[in-house]
């Protein structure tokens, strides 16, 4: 039992890894634009923004450090994953914004619901993004 879960952690580690981590992101995101939206009693499209610039900065480092454990060596190749990590995360962020007016003002749907579909389709572009663009140690 033991070895066949290190086997598994071994093989997909960081696929696990990426799963907590954009877990933890977007319930912090979500927290954020209900705060936002709720409490605050912003306009939810103000209230994307705002949560997407909270929790982008913590998704950068979650993401070098615990999920694609990415050194750094010289301080060109970290600004260069943080301007590639933003450029991604602001594409992201276009997405997000334009799936949820689609969602709530063309289909109708509550926009909280809409947060949590949109939000899903967004963990798994983000994963793809920095797998691929931002963290890939063979570039």
């Amino acid at each position: 039992m033991k070895v066949q879960l290190l086997n598994i952690l071994n093989k997909y580690g960081e696929v696990i890894r990426y799963l907590v981590v954009g877990i933890l992101t977007t319930v912090f995101s979500f927290l954020i634009y209900y705060l936002c939206s709720r409490v605050v009693k912003l306009d939810y499209k103000i209230s994307i923004i705002l949560s997407w610039f909270m929790t982008v900065i913590f998704a950068f480092f979650s993401n070098k450090i615990i999920v694609f454990k990415s050194n750094t060596n010289y301080i060109k190749d970290f600004f260069a994953e943080i301007i590639n990590f933003f450029k991604y995360r602001i594409l992201s962020l276009l997405i997000d914004f334009f799936l949820m007016l689609i969602l709530v003002e063309l289909i109708n749907i509550y926009d909280v619901i809409a947060k949590i579909v949109v939000q899903i389709v967004i963990v798994i572009i983000n994963y793809i993004f920095s797998k691929f663009f931002v963290f890939n140690t063979k570039a």
